[in-house]
């Protein structure tokens, strides 16, 4: 199994620079080996704030933000090729009207379809609607910025766009750099910001009937108010919450599951706190532990210079007794080596995997340790 990571934004010598545009990396998750591949085609723009999403094996990026301003374009590239070549396509080819230019939008995928909410970017006069609200404006061009709680679809089965009508219920407040995550047929969506305001809201949207839930009632202890945060479907009933930006635009490092039957919030407190993350991405492993790549440890509005290139793996449950086993020895190949061949072929290549994936963890760790060292050592001669 592999996860797949488009890397497009970094601060370098204290410059903000977006990465090259043809690149795309993956993941292995049995070895934890990275891999870098090169890209061709219609490559999609250098941009930060575009929202991916999975379909089929084909990878979608819609919209974003660059120094000519914000984009509503659609690109996919298939990442199922039997060649190993990952050709961009940009689609241009469509029905339908796409969403106004828009960046730190969220997306669910239901049945072939991309779903689209929120997100901050522009209109115009003539486009205005009870769906944005304004934050800025430039009255000579006729151009308004604000955030938007609009609901636009994607059919990658007709390639065609259409905005749903909604049937009823209470939409969420208009927001950008929120989330969101798929339960069955419900779209839920967290979090997230407007104007100066963080919110620490959960609303679902039926995406068979497209009726809102309103602001789902919650028992008990509400996770803090947060925008550049992941929410990820760990079971059929259970969403996990991780890091963000806090209302006092602090770095967030905690993790809550929320029961969507009980509606209740719980903190995990395993997590660790010294490893904040915001603006990340985060996906499902194969034994349900939650892998967050990439995002910044600092606050990125004032502070630019903690981009994360690290992977985070988050247990959720206990790992079966295999994987179990497996970890054991890979973590104690030295102590095992003269027995280790002694396995049957199938369970020596498991077992080779995992010895290169603590290979790779002990070494990364190492160099992060070291990295932080000198980060410590160069913070107290300064202070000095």
């Amino acid at each position: 199994m592999r996860l797949a990571a488009a890397v497009v934004h970094q601060s370098i010598e204290d410059n903000e620079v977006y990465l090259p545009n043809d690149e795309i990396w993956t993941y292995d998750i049995d070895s934890g080996l990275w891999t870098m591949h090169l890209m061709e085609g219609e490559l999609p723009t250098s941009m930060s704030g575009s929202c991916g999403a999975c379909i089929n094996g084909k990878l979608y990026v819609f919209g974003g933000y660059d120094d000519k301003g914000y984009s509503n374009r659609l690109y996919f590239v298939n990442l199922r090729t039997r060649d190993g070549n990952y050709i961009w396509e940009k689609i241009t080819n469509f029905e339908g009207k796409p969403p106004t230019p828009r960046d730190k939008l969220s997306c669910w995928v239901y049945k072939d379809r991309l779903i689209y909410f929120g997100g901050y970017g522009c209109r115009r006069h003539n486009e205005l609607q009870d769906c944005f609200d304004v934050h800025d404006a430039s009255w000579e061009e006729q151009i308004f910025w604000g955030w938007h709680n609009d609901v636009h679809v994607f059919d990658t089965k007709t390639q065609s766009w259409f905005q749903p009508e909604i049937k009823g219920g209470v939409p969420p407040q208009p927001r950008a750099a929120h989330t969101c995550a798929v339960l069955g047929n419900k779209g839920y969506i967290f979090g997230g910001r407007v104007l100066q305001t963080r919110m620490n809201d959960l609303h679902y949207l039926n995406l068979d009937t497209w009726t809102w839930s309103g602001r789902v009632p919650i028992n008990g202890e509400n996770p803090k108010h947060r925008s550049w945060h992941t929410l990820t479907p760990i079971a059929d009933d259970k969403l996990f919450l991780f890091g963000g930006l806090s209302a006092d635009n602090i770095p967030l490092s905690d993790g809550w599951i929320h029961n969507v039957i009980t509606n209740c919030w719980k903190q995990l407190t395993h997590l660790p706190k010294t490893r904040p993350r915001l603006w990340h991405t985060a996906c499902l492993g194969k034994e349900n532990e939650i892998m967050v790549f990439g995002g910044s440890k600092d606050d990125l509005l004032s502070l630019d210079t903690g981009h994360c290139n690290d992977l985070l793996i988050f247990q959720t449950q206990p790992y079966s007794l295999l994987r179990s086993c497996l970890d054991c020895i890979g973590k104690n190949a030295i102590i095992l080596e003269s027995q280790i061949s002694l396995l049957p072929p199938k369970l020596l290549q498991q077992v080779l995997k995992k010895i290169t994936f603590w290979t790779a963890a002990n070494h990364r760790e190492e160099q992060r340790a070291q990295k932080e060292e000198i980060e410590n050592k160069c913070q107290r001669i300064s202070s000095n």
